[in-house]
């Protein structure tokens, strides 16, 4: 029988809330938790994994090609605990014989999709100021705390897939706000059924109120919001963001931030995880920023967690795998 040794990588949450997913591996084999820095190199990263051969990964570190190459004896099987895989040279696992997996798209689209709306709604209603103020006994500063109404805006998606469809349906149904949409693959009898308008990247920037970032990390959607971009958008336009930060060049959005063409930015995702007090981002005061939490609904972490089990589960009784992406 197979010895099997099973890593958790950089996952704060997995068994936390459902230790019974644990206790399932733990009959399968040793399990133990790690936590690396989002940089480690790759080398470095098989070296201070050598002997496990089971994975559970969160969104980082990077299982690149150079950790795939000076892993020395097998892994078979990673289990990402999330929906996302750019983080894996699938490429790179394959030719290794590793198995990639992924949570399927609708267990986090619920819980993602209404975290985007919550921390526009934080951000743009300064919940978390009001609240603040509060606390500290200035409960006289209310008349500072002005927002907008959502209702009747207009509204860009850019990524309309499993979770910005989602989003779109929000905003859409909840707010009566104008949809507009910018993704090739957009289901188009779905725009067509819920009244919302496909569009081009120019035409949404120039048109939108607030604008929400849905879309996967690739080649085409790097940098989608550069400087020009932002020189496009109505002034005082507010974003969201629980996708990848790499979708918008930070540089151009603290530039658009001080020169009021983005009154706000709410994000669940950063460059560097985690970020601290002296990032840039952090500490301006037209951002909210919350540490990577899009996912961490009761139910959303029930299913990424029962996804992974039953994918250590069903390769060790050589069952068919499900999610597979290498």
């Amino acid at each position: 029988m197979e010895n099997y040794k099973i890593a958790v990588i950089n996952s704060s949450s997995f068994g936390k809330y459902f230790p019974e997913h644990l206790k399932r591996l733990e009959k399968i084999g040793e399990v133990k938790h790690f936590t690396f820095d989002n940089n480690i190199s790759g080398k470095e990263l098989a070296d201070a994994l050598q002997g496990y051969n089971i994975f559970i990964a969160s969104v980082r570190p990077f299982f690149n090609k150079e950790f795939f190459d000076n892993k020395k004896d097998p892994l078979f099987l990673l289990s990402r605990h999330g929906i996302g895989f750019n983080n894996v040279d699938v490429i790179a696992a394959k030719e290794h014989g590793t198995i990639v997996t992924i949570v399927p798209p609708l267990v986090e689209r619920d819980a993602v999709a209404e975290n985007a709306v919550t921390n526009l709604l934080a951000l743009i209603r300064q919940t978390v100021q009001s609240q603040a103020a509060v606390k500290s006994n200035e409960w006289k500063k209310r008349a500072s705390f002005l927002g907008i109404n959502v209702t009747g805006k207009v509204v860009g998606v850019i990524g309309c897939g499993n979770i910005g469809s989602r989003v779109a349906e929000i905003f859409k149904h909840g707010f009566n706000a104008r949809l507009l949409v910018v993704d090739p693959k957009v289901n188009k009898q779905w725009a067509s059924k819920n009244n919302i308008e496909i569009v081009d990247l120019d035409y949404l920037l120039q048109n939108s109120d607030i604008i929400s970032l849905n879309a996967s990390l690739n080649e085409t959607s790097y940098h989608i919001l550069k400087e020009h971009q932002f020189s496009l958008m109505k002034k005082g336009v507010y974003i969201t963001n629980t996708a990848r930060a790499e979708l918008i060049d930070e540089s151009a959005l603290l530039k658009a931030l001080d020169s009021g063409i983005v009154a706000g930015h709410a994000t669940d995702v950063m460059y560097v995880e985690p970020s601290y007090n002296d990032n840039p981002l952090v500490k301006h005061p037209k951002v909210l920023v919350t540490p990577h939490t899009s996912a961490y609904a009761i139910e959303c972490l029930q299913g990424m967690g029962e996804k992974c089990v039953q994918d250590v589960e069903n390769f060790v009784n050589k069952l068919e795998l499900q999610s597979v992406v290498s």
